[in-house]
């Protein structure tokens, strides 16, 4: 009796077997699948929507891999703008500084954070004051920052248990002012990932009772900074181990995504440890990545996308 010429222990199937659950699993850790939906929904998103949305498509590097001077060995995190003196300011968890920065990546200003464990996200409140997180304390710390300040001791300002004991170093890392509900947006960076809203009132009164945020299939790996647009109210959802940047309407829903991978974008080379997002009033992106990189994409102009 003639044995069946398949043979499924031949070695060219088993090869073929274990190349296809490896792309299987490439396609379901990198959420692949997630951003092929991601572009069908952009590709079929009327030009109304797209100019009354951030649309990152229409986006391209006109500063990449900038380095900030001196912080090579700070591990630079989180990015905000602020537009009473049209300046970023970033922070570094593993030496805590409050970083002032130029938006063409000068460092103009380094404040020592005293008191701080590992600040990973900053942003600008709408009073001016500026709020920053410490993923490893689990805190929340309103400051007040003068034109002259060299150094900030968090037992000198107002601080706010975000809870999640047991998250450790997979706590709150983003941290985004939203001035249409007067309430801060954080994000948990995994285990689990989520978007959390805080309400935040006057310096004198407490923060609200913090509540998970509603929003869509994100797609991401973790989350590790935030940005509102003021114009459109608008998230910018910045994923360091997905190379993305997602925009997310006021209910949450994803509208466009920039990729962060080498050779789109206009990025020679991928962002590999992207970490801070901001933007400003013209619309231009900011992005600061470990250890001290520093990006700004820009729209082209008339681009419609």
């Amino acid at each position: 009796m003639s044995l069946p010429r398949f043979r499924l222990f031949r070695p060219r199937y088993w090869l073929s077997g274990i190349a296809l659950l490896a792309l299987g699993a490439v396609v379901q850790t990198q959420h692949l699948d997630d951003r092929a939906t991601l572009w069908w929904q952009e590709s079929r998103t009327p030009l109304v929507d797209r100019l009354a949305s951030v649309w990152l498509p229409g986006y391209r590097a006109v500063i990449q891999a900038k380095a900030l001077p001196g912080l090579e060995r700070d591990e630079t995190s989180g990015l905000t703008y602020n537009p009473a003196t049209g300046t970023l300011f970033a922070v570094t968890g593993k030496n805590p500084l409050l970083l002032e920065l130029s938006r063409q990546g000068e460092v103009l200003r380094r404040i020592e954070l005293k008191g701080f464990a590992d600040p990973e996200g900053v942003e600008v409140l709408g009073d001016g004051r500026l709020a920053i997180v410490d993923e490893r304390r689990r805190q929340l710390t309103t400051i007040t920052l003068s034109d002259h300040d060299l150094s900030l001791d968090a037992a000198d300002f107002p601080g706010f248990d975000l809870g999640f004991a047991d998250a450790g170093n997979k706590g709150f890392e983003a941290l985004a002012w939203d001035a249409r509900s007067s309430s801060l947006v954080l994000g948990k960076e995994r285990g689990p990932m989520g978007l959390f809203s805080l309400p935040f009132p006057g310096e004198d009164g407490a923060a609200g009772v913090m509540q998970p945020f509603s929003y869509g299939n994100l797609g991401m790996r973790d989350i590790s900074s935030l940005s509102i647009d003021a114009r459109t109210g608008h998230a910018l959802v910045l994923s360091d181990e997905s190379r993305m940047l997602l925009e997310l309407d006021r209910s949450g829903q994803p509208v466009s995504f920039l990729s962060l991978i080498g050779g789109l974008n206009g990025l020679e080379h991928g962002i590999e440890q992207a970490e801070g997002v901001a933007m400003d009033e013209e619309g231009n992106i900011y992005i600061v990545a470990e250890p001290n990189l520093f990006y700004v994409f820009s729209k082209e102009p008339a681009d419609a996308g």
